[in-house]
């Protein structure tokens, strides 16, 4: 299954390629923050159940967004599967912003219960911005079709 998303790349449209640019560019901004300016922040949205230390949670989630928005922009060969990756490490980091909102804890600009609540809103929008721009939708629902061309060559063969 993983082949055959790799292997079955849709076709990319301006519009995509633009968006798929645009979110690497914000993970790389956004990772870059993660390990500088931005660092005490990012440490208050690291939920207290997390047994590893904040600092280091920060400073690695950050080298991963590095790593996640650069592969966005230079590795477009492989845009479905690292479409997924990325819709996968937002989700992952989502209980963060629910730890931020359940103990109003200020960061962001995220002063108030509403800003925080409605800051949840967005980690969906950004899930899907990651399946969207890449194609990782469109991958996984035409994922039989490299599967049924394999098929189809070697019975003629």
């Amino acid at each position: 299954m993983l082949k055959s998303i790799i292997q079955y790349q849709p076709k990319s449209s301006y519009i995509h390629t633009a968006f798929r640019w645009l979110l690497g560019i914000f993970l790389l901004y956004a990772g870059i923050g993660h390990i500088t300016f931005s660092r005490q922040e990012f440490q208050a949205q690291v939920p207290t159940w997390i047994i590893i230390d904040a600092d280091l949670v920060v400073v690695l989630s950050g080298i991963l967004e590095i790593a996640l928005g650069a592969m966005l922009v230079v590795l477009p060969k492989y845009r479905s599967l690292i479409g997924w990756v990325v819709a996968a490490f937002f989700l992952v980091i989502f209980p963060g912003n629910i730890s931020q909102y359940v103990n109003g804890i200020d960061a962001f600009g995220l002063d108030t219960d509403e800003a925080r609540f409605i800051r949840l809103f967005f980690q969906p929008v950004l899930i899907a911005w990651a399946l969207w721009s890449t194609g990782a939708w469109e991958a996984w629902g035409n994922r039989h079709i490299q599967s049924s061309n394999s098929i189809s060559i070697k019975q003629v063969s």
